[in-house]
């Protein structure tokens, strides 16, 4: 049986890969594309690192499993279907559900380390990277942590001194180079969609 076609996308936080993604997954089937995102793979908030202001550093691989990770990954590559529980993002008004993914001709897999830890890249066929100014990303981040995850701004802020920009430092910018695609989504990624649009659909063919 032939292997998926897997596709590897990082980026800072706040770069705009989620909404990328939307958009993408938009245009086909899930039993065209499935996609799997490290954010379901954080380890539980016990067994998180603190750093030494006693916050929880999230933007180190050590916060996620990374080997249930990268098994979940091989299994959709070779075709199999795989089950994990969602992570809500310590938001206690929400239920955790079980997630589902089926294997699929093409799969995309998202993340801060996606390109930095070797069990998941040795997987990944075609490397993206998302790009956006720092100052773009915060204003970014902060909208959405408040919405969505109910993150004051004092903690935003915070975490984006101590936490994401030594992580883009150390576990991102250094595979900006290496990658197949780079998007810079200062603005808008139109023209990069439609030429992954096109890469996927001559992978279907």
């Amino acid at each position: 049986m032939k292997k998926s076609y897997v596709i590897g996308l990082s980026g800072g936080s706040g770069s705009g890969k989620t909404t990328f993604l939307k958009d993408l997954c938009q245009k086909f089937s899930t039993s065209e594309l499935a996609v799997l995102t490290q954010d379901n793979y954080y380890k539980p908030r016990h067994e998180q690192k603190e750093d030494e202001n006693g916050v929880i550093n999230f933007d180190v691989p050590e916060a996620i499993d990374v080997q249930k990770f990268a098994n979940d990954l091989k299994e959709l590559k070779n075709g199999n279907s795989i089950q994990k529980e969602e992570y809500t993002f310590n938001n206690s008004a929400k239920e955790a559900a079980m997630i589902e993914v089926r294997s699929s001709p093409v799969i995309v897999t998202e993340g801060l380390f996606v390109f930095h830890c070797k069990e998941i890249a040795e997987l990944l066929d075609y490397k993206i990277f998302f790009y956006a100014d720092p100052q773009i990303r915060l204003d970014r981040r902060i909208k959405r942590d408040q919405i969505e995850r109910g993150y004051p701004a004092s903690d935003v802020n915070y975490r984006w001194r101590h936490h994401v920009r030594p992580a883009d430092l150390e576990y991102l910018d250094p595979y900006q180079n290496t990658c197949d695609l780079e998007i810079r989504n200062n603005i808008d990624f139109n023209k990069e969609l439609v030429h992954l649009e096109e890469l996927i659909r001559s992978k279907l063919a």
